[in-house]
């Protein structure tokens, strides 16, 4: 083919990289991004060795430090394993902010009407279930759609978000109001609260034994192996006689039952309360956890720590260094398109025309 009718650069897959040289990168990506995030702090007049150290000190250096970052982690881990069997499926579930959010309306109602009736460990139980039956149900409004209409799955998500902060606002300012024009629901007693293992909500066990259970499910189960098909080729799943519309709804139902479940957690062992921004950002935050992590449980603990660190960081940089908080951000943003540009050229290699020849660059 002529250089006229070749691209001056275009992409090509890459077949296989040394696994020592994908690391590389990625740590690569990572230094890259620390370098870059000097540019913020210094336009702020401060030294960037010095605020990096004062994030990981207030986020790290203390025990009640660590305590406050894994209690912030813990929702973005599980956020992060509910979307992954979606995401594997090549289905764009968008929606996990909506439903935690009716996760936890569900265990609201429990703890707001029944903690009065209901001994500690079964209200719990309850409250637990509750939210994963109300996340699953949730999730598989969307999924029905799409299997059964082939609706676009991201926007349908996407647009439920909303729906299910509209209930909420509704509930907090009509029958779940407590003072009256205070817009407010009340506060969990006691009894709705989840108890602390090591000066930290249990939350933190539930995701762990969700890291193994996602991890089972995914490798070693016949449903892993269907959602891991349907990821590659609809075509080739349905030759093989899979009902593909019956695995999506049922993939989307768990995704969102662990949605709700994080939900729960949220309400019952952090908040201990019910308001319309409940989910604060996860839903959209363990997306890109779970593309970092390339769907893998385990790596999920790594990253989700990462982002908890910097998240928690943030406010000990504003009071010591008066630096904005949203500086931080900043440097999240800059930390997590470095790394998932490394997996770009991890997975891609660019092929540059030049004088009449085709050079590839590693």
């Amino acid at each position: 083919m002529s250089d006229t009718r070749t691209p001056l650069i275009r992409l090509a897959k890459r077949t296989d990289m040394d696994r020592k040289k994908i690391w590389c990168i990625r740590v690569g990506s990572i230094i890259i991004a620390l370098l870059l995030g000097f540019i913020p702090i210094l336009l702020t007049g401060n030294n960037p060795l010095s605020a990096y150290g004062v994030i990981i000190q207030g986020s790290l250096s203390r025990p009640i430090y660590f305590k406050q970052t894994v209690k912030i982690a813990v929702p973005l881990l599980c956020c992060a394993l509910a979307i992954a069997p979606c995401f594997k499926m090549r289905f764009w579930n968008i929606g996990a902010e909506g439903q935690i959010t009716m996760g936890a309306v569900a265990a609201t109602y429990f703890a707001l009407f029944w903690s009065n009736r209901l001994p500690h460990v079964p209200l719990l139980l309850i409250m637990f279930i509750s939210g994963a039956i109300t996340g699953g149900l949730w999730a598989l409004i969307p999924a029905f759609f799409k299997a059964r209409w082939n609706t676009n799955e991201t926007l349908f998500t996407l647009m439920m978000n909303y729906i299910a902060i509209g209930i909420v606002a509704w509930l907090q300012g009509g029958p779940w109001e407590g003072r009256k024009g205070s817009q407010l629901i009340p506060m969990f007693s006691d009894n709705a609260r989840i108890p602390t293992v090591l000066g930290v909500h249990c939350g933190w066990i539930i995701a762990l034994i969700l890291v193994l259970l996602m991890y089972v499910y995914m490798t070693k189960t016949k449903q892993g192996y269907e959602i891991a098909v349907i990821g590659d080729s609809v075509n080739t799943a349905r030759y093989a006689g899979m009902n593909v519309g019956w695995i999506v709804m049922r993939t989307m139902f768990l995704s969102g039952a662990i949605s709700g479940i994080v939900g729960f957690i949220i309400v019952s062992g952090a908040n201990f309360t019910l308001y319309k921004g409940v989910a604060n950002g996860v839903g959209f935050t363990s997306i890109s956890i779970a593309w970092l992590s390339q769907l893998n449980s385990f790596a999920m603990i790594a990253i989700s720590m990462m982002l908890a660190v910097l998240e928690k960081g943030a406010n000990t940089l504003q009071t010591r260094m008066q630096i904005p908080a949203s500086i931080a951000d900043i440097i999240t943003g800059i930390l997590l398109f470095c790394m998932l540009s490394s997996e770009f050229f991890i997975n891609y290699r660019l092929i540059i025309r030049r004088g009449g020849r085709k050079e590839e660059q590693p």
